[in-house]
């Protein structure tokens, strides 16, 4: 086994086999710009390895990833569309490269899945959950919204609807049903399941995989995938620079008294509907 570790990605080649590990445990594996830009690197090191034919992507116990690093968006003072377009375009371009990897992927989820972590699970090929994890997109609760809109083509309308407009966080077993999930497993199967399924599909010769792949990711994009994408990008940009009440109450929150308040404030205004 071959190990090497960034501040925030662990990388392991298990034969022909790339794990990567998201590991910024403190912060439930909140994706700052400064840990997208290390597994940004690490994708192109195993996609540019022809000894790695399957990669797999995981986090932590607790979370695979609570999504962007709210607090540093705010620190940073993000606030105007053409400031949301900058920064949204390098987290699209983050799970797009996971979406257009030459190589599969498949995502190992445990505890929190949630808005930009969601969005990198659904990149991957293939997603195997832990039966304690949690998926959502509860970006609408503060005003803001998905940033790579890949839900409708991999969910559907309705449940994009569903999920989207209330902001809810579904369980392991309705991420199934929805079709999001592969393989739902106990907490302590997960990593022995995953690798199972890495090995069977690496038994494959790689050429073939990545054409196999290039045809079905292709097919989305014929269908409109890439193209949702970018008008999404346009759409967020503003969508998060609109000025609203709630948004703004949000943001004073994380500035004078933490993100864990300003999320304790969001989770209480939706209580009585959970």
């Amino acid at each position: 086994m071959n190990e090497t570790s960034t501040q925030f990605v662990k990388t392991e080649i298990r034969g022909d086999v790339a794990w990567l590990t998201i590991d910024r445990p403190k912060k439930l594996n909140a994706l700052s710009v400064e840990l997208m830009a290390e597994l940004s690197e690490a994708l192109d090191l195993v996609e540019r390895d022809d000894a790695v034919t399957v990669v797999v992507l995981r986090g932590g116990e607790r979370a695979f990833s609570v999504g962007y690093d709210i607090a540093q968006e705010v620190e940073m003072g993000v606030s105007t569309a053409e400031q949301w377009h900058a920064g949204l375009g390098n987290n699209i371009g983050l799970t797009m490269k996971v979406w257009g990897l030459g190589k599969p992927v498949i995502g190992a989820v445990s505890g929190w899945c949630l808005a930009g972590g969601w969005e990198l699970a659904m990149a991957c090929d293939l997603v195997v959950a832990s039966d304690d994890a949690q998926f959502g997109e509860p970006e609408i609760r503060f005003g803001s919204g998905p940033v790579t809109l890949l839900m409708p083509f991999l969910l559907g309308q309705k449940a994009t609807n569903e999920l989207l407009y209330t902001g809810d966080v579904v369980d392991a077993g309705r991420a199934q049903q929805l079709g999001m999930v592969n393989k739902v497993v106990p907490v302590g199967e997960l990593e022995a399941t995953v690798d199972r399924l890495a090995r069977k599909v690496a038994l494959t010769p790689l050429s073939i995989l990545r054409y196999t792949k290039r045809s079905i990711t292709r097919a989305y994009e014929a269908m409109g995938l890439r193209d949702a994408v970018a008008a999404n990008h346009d759409i967020a940009a503003i969508l998060n620079s609109a000025a609203t009440p709630e948004r703004a109450e949000f943001t004073e929150l994380v500035e004078t008294k933490g993100l864990g308040a300003a999320l304790a404030w969001r989770d209480a205004r939706y209580s009585s509907t959970d």
